[in-house]
């Protein structure tokens, strides 16, 4: 019989004439069977569930898609996310209005009454911050590069600048949230859920989706929701992936376990769950044995590619002293290249600290030398590769930072504010034009002057280069259609390639 993909998969229509007949035939039985399994059991219904069918034995998890939308240009992403909203007033966007200008108040024609957090609200003034650090052009196109980031200019040329981003969010939690999945509002799937659930796995031995969070102080939570997979299928969910001997969490056998019983256990435990799929058809039960096959995997699969130890000396000298420290960013970005050469599909790093409310001169300089080199000895390293063409590489917070100072304005200090309505994210890779700046603010860097890019545009504009239309990736739930962009969302055609 025809089944359509969209179809919950406990809609009648999704039951073949066997399973029709064995559960009409149980009656009441069924039915307090189905009563025992409980709620939680059918929250992480597939849609797709019977197309194509995935089960324990298949040796990588096959995607919603049973192909792209069209042909893509990135077969895999690689998502730097500075959280704490990185300045782009101290970074890229280069404002010199704001240093002739500077400890003037923001003039009202620029605030246009927009809101401002409640904790710059109640200043008496606005004075406005120049940058104390310096600007120049990099490369042939010439984009405006900070001092702070001497490694980053380097690769210029290799990076598409989108200067207009914006967010309605104007605090952490919802903006980071939204940037990762599409929602201010916890629970929906993350990005690279969503690119598990639509394409499924390139790699039979490892997750489709890893996290790598960089080990210094946190100033803003990083909850697993973030790269959780919301009503998705729980096998959507990222993977973190952790520095030291336990790469991740409860892999390993106990003691006492041998890998030969482990898999005996897993083959008998298949049989049963089969068996129990058979007579209730719940998708989340396939979903358990595929993470049980595909946590045998990584039991060997992980320790390959997290050591580093036949990574060549050259390759440390490209990324710095850093990279031989297990769980800095610079050990963090080679990791990465090292799961995207094993085709991990969505690799996403979060290197936390950039909420510079004060003290914004001596913080953002240690976030820079702990993140710049990192960051271009990547693209370096994929371009040389060969990789780079088909890896998108994302760089970018969850916003901007205020051309106004927070607190006491000097000579040598200042702080800035969240600021969500333009903000500097760049790309490499995977399908963007290389050496191009994309969007203007204005002179003062507190509005945008052209080609903005929201937060759901950004999100179409990463699908469509992985070959997705993000109107046709959906997934029903509670009784809607939902997806990554919500019911918004543009392509922003002038930055492909």
């Amino acid at each position: 019989m025809n089944f359509d993909p969209r179809q919950s998969p406990d809609d009648p229509l999704a039951v073949n004439r066997r399973h029709f007949f064995s559960r009409t035939s149980l009656g009441v039985g069924s039915a307090a069977l189905a009563s025992l399994i409980g709620r939680s059991a059918m929250a992480d219904a597939d849609p797709a569930a019977d197309v194509p069918p995935r089960t324990a034995v298949d040796p990588a998890y096959r995607g919603v898609l049973a192909a792209p939308h069209f042909a893509p240009k990135a077969k895999r992403v690689i998502y730097l996310f500075m959280s704490g909203g990185p300045s782009q007033l101290d970074l890229f966007d280069y404002k010199p209005l704001l240093n002739t200008r500077n400890g003037q108040d923001l003039p009202d024609s620029v605030r246009q009454g927009q809101r401002l957090t409640g904790m710059s609200g109640n200043q008496a003034t606005l004075p406005l911050a120049g940058s104390i650090f310096k600007f120049a052009r990099r490369g042939s196109s010439g984009a405006w590069v900070s001092d702070l980031l001497p490694e980053t200019a380097k690769v210029a040329d290799d990076l598409c600048f989108v200067r207009s981003l914006y967010t309605e969010a104007i605090n952490h939690d919802p903006a980071i949230t939204f940037f990762q999945t599409g929602s201010q509002i916890a629970g929906r799937p993350s990005m690279g859920s969503w690119l598990s659930y639509g394409l499924g796995s390139a790699n039979q031995n490892l997750p489709t989706f890893c996290v790598l969070i960089s080990q210094r102080p946190v100033d803003q939570p990083l909850y697993s929701r973030l790269w959780g997979n919301g009503f998705l299928p729980s096998i959507h969910q990222g993977v973190q992936f952790r520095a030291g001997a336990e790469p991740v969490l409860y892999l390993e056998n106990p003691p006492g376990v041998s890998a030969a019983g482990r898999r005996k256990m897993l083959d008998r435990l298949r049989e049963l769950h089969q068996a129990e799929y058979d007579a209730i058809l719940d998708p989340a039960i396939q979903a358990r044995i595929a993470q049980y096959e595909m946590a045998y995997r990584m039991q060997t699969s992980v320790p390959e590619v997290t050591s580093l130890a036949g990574e060549p000396d050259e390759v440390f000298e490209l990324y710095g002293p850093d990279a031989r420290r297990p769980g800095t960013f610079a050990a963090n970005c080679l990791l990465a290249r090292r799961l995207a050469e094993r085709d991990v599909r969505f690799i996403q790093l979060y290197h936390p600290g950039w909420d510079h409310h004060g003290g914004l001169p001596a913080g953002i300089r240690q976030l820079c030398k702990e993140t710049d080199r990192g960051c271009a000895a990547l693209v370096a390293d994929l371009k040389r590769r060969g990789m780079l063409d088909d890896t998108l590489v994302l760089w970018g917070g969850e916003f901007g930072r205020t051309n106004y100072s927070q607190g006491k304005l000097t000579p040598t200090d200042y702080g800035r504010d969240h600021h969500p309505r333009c903000f500097t994210a760049w790309a490499a890779g995977g399908g963007v034009k290389p050496g191009l700046v994309h969007g203007e603010t204005d002179d003062f860097g507190y509005n945008i002057a052209a080609d903005p890019v929201h937060v759901h545009d950004f999100h179409a504009t990463i699908l469509h280069l992985l070959g997705i239309d993000h109107e046709r990736l959906t997934f029903k739930h509670q009784g809607r259609y939902y997806r990554l962009t919500d019911i918004a969302g543009k392509v922003v055609k002038p930055i492909l390639a």
